[in-house]
């Protein structure tokens, strides 16, 4: 029974015309938003607030993608994944949108004008992420490209350890060189919401990998 609900599952994948593309342009917004703000933390103080601004546009469009899919649940009788997984999807990337953009919400609030290093290396690492997440996504919606969905999930999860040995070592870092508490609150939070975004792109390759394993 397995087989035939597999083979029938392959059989409508190819036909969705509504979730993908959904699903595609949600990830291209979020491989945007990782984008900029690694241009953020890589130019002078005077470039950065029309990136904000910009951070801030691509955001609210993700946000409406992502409300718009979870809307399409309800009224559609065929889906590319279980529902549950589709909906689980569609919030896990909303949710790293939100915590780069929270990210640099902070930066912009706090008025950070030196970009240390782990900040620089982060932003990369979501990057890195977040365009992991755009490949295995859209493999997806073609169940031979199994290996490239678990693929990118591992890279991604490699990322995440990384992500925690940069924070991690940028906190105690920042304790032992840093005396002033308004400085080492500002960059620990800044810190924390990069490290929290890439623990959400970690979540993403978590239903990814469950997808794949599924439907495999």
């Amino acid at each position: 029974m397995a087989i035939k609900l597999n083979t029938l599952f392959q059989y409508l994948v190819p036909k969705d015309k509504k979730f993908f593309p959904l699903f595609n342009e949600m990830t291209d917004i979020l491989v945007q938003i990782a984008s900029h703000l690694n241009q953020v933390v890589n130019v002078s103080t005077e470039e950065r607030e029309s990136i904000f601004m910009l951070i801030d546009e691509l955001e609210q469009k993700e946000e409406a993608l992502a409300h718009k899919a979870h809307l399409q649940l309800s009224v559609s009788f065929i889906t590319p994944f279980d529902r549950e997984d589709v909906y689980t999807l569609t919030k896990n990337i909303d949710d790293v949108a939100g915590c780069i953009r929270g990210s640099a919400s902070k930066m912009r609030l706090y008025h950070v004008d030196k970009m240390t290093k782990p900040i620089k290396k982060l932003t990369e690492i979501n990057l890195e992420a977040c365009v992991l997440i755009r490949e295995g996504v859209k493999a997806s919606k073609n169940l031979k490209k199994i290996k490239t969905i678990t693929n990118a999930c591992d890279q991604i999860n490699k990322l995440e350890n990384k992500s925690d040995e940069v924070f991690e070592k940028a906190v105690s870092e920042l304790f032992d060189n840093e005396t002033d508490a308004k400085t080492i609150m500002k960059y620990k939070e800044i810190l924390s919401g990069l490290e929290k975004a890439t623990d959400r792109c970690k979540e993403v390759a978590n239903v990814l990998e469950a997808i794949s394993i599924k439907y495999s």
